[in-house]
């Protein structure tokens, strides 16, 4: 009796293991930043069409906070803080109320299961939809907060802050955002917790710190959007401490990477089941 060496089986482990390395090499996994970067044009050409009527009602909802808070704040510290928490309310619209609804309705409509089948990295994919959400609200924040310096009397010099605002405050509420809307078991409850979130950052970050009670105190001072909005209300000072800025900026960065990684956790344990 001759022995047939397994090589030469075609329904051998072997074999099978040899296919699997040649479909390897022939289909590598995409890099982070190539990937990153192909999600991000596909997500902003998909929302393109929603682009109008996100910064009218982000941008409008905003603007008319201050027109209302106009009647009763007259100046000073006060006023800084409406103008610089109604220019983080349209980011936390976009990235946290609106990326917690897509991501809520992704997973229920069975989208992820589209992602799961392309060689893209999760990270990819939760940071390519954040940065085209956020996009968007750069043309609101900075329209409110024009209107708000001008309504309120205070200086337009250091509104240049507002490129390092928008992204930084943008991805901590984006990562905490996508990650309600991928863990929440129902797209009903995902937009639940993004109105939520997003009236946090309403009632937190626009109204002055100065009138709240010291619990109400404490739960603002757990909303990653409120050192964004302390960043830039300080910018309006005569005589700006920019270490408590570049601080407040830095919480913000690290509250962003902690909450865009759990976002991505979150993706790959939806993304699985």
């Amino acid at each position: 009796m001759s022995v047939v060496p397994a090589e030469v089986l075609p329904g051998s482990v072997l074999a099978v293991e040899e296919t699997v390395r040649e479909a390897a090499e022939l289909g590598p996994r995409a890099r982070l930043w190539p990937a990153l970067a192909a999600v991000y044009r596909a997500q902003l050409s998909r929302a393109r069409v929603a682009r109008i009527p996100l910064l009218f009602v982000a941008t409008f909802q905003s603007i008319g906070i201050m027109i209302l808070m106009r009647g009763v704040v007259d100046g000073g510290g006060e006023a800084q803080a409406v103008v610089a928490g109604s220019s983080v309310l349209v980011v936390a619209f976009v990235a946290l109320n609106l990326l917690a609804q897509y991501f809520g309705q992704l997973r229920a409509s069975g989208g992820l299961d589209h992602y799961a089948t392309l060689p893209v990295p999760p990270a990819a994919v939760v940071l390519g939809a954040a940065g085209a959400y956020a996009s968007f609200t750069v043309p609101g924040t900075v329209a409110t907060a024009v209107f708000g310096c001008v309504l309120f009397g205070l200086p337009l010099a250091n509104l240049w802050v507002l490129l390092a605002v928008i992204p930084l405050a943008g991805a901590a509420l984006a990562g905490l955002g996508a990650a309600l809307g991928l863990l929440a078991p129902r797209p009903e409850l995902a937009t639940l917790l993004g109105q939520l979130g997003m009236s946090a950052a309403l009632l937190l970050g626009v109204l002055p710190a100065e009138r709240m009670p010291e619990a109400v105190r404490f739960t603002r001072d757990l909303l990653p959007s409120t050192y964004g909005v302390e960043a830039f209300a300080r910018t309006f000072e005569p005589n700006p401490d920019w270490a408590f800025v570049l601080g407040d900026l830095a919480v913000c960065a690290g509250v962003g990477v902690v909450s865009l990684a759990v976002a991505t956790w979150a993706y790959r344990r939806a993304a699985v089941r």
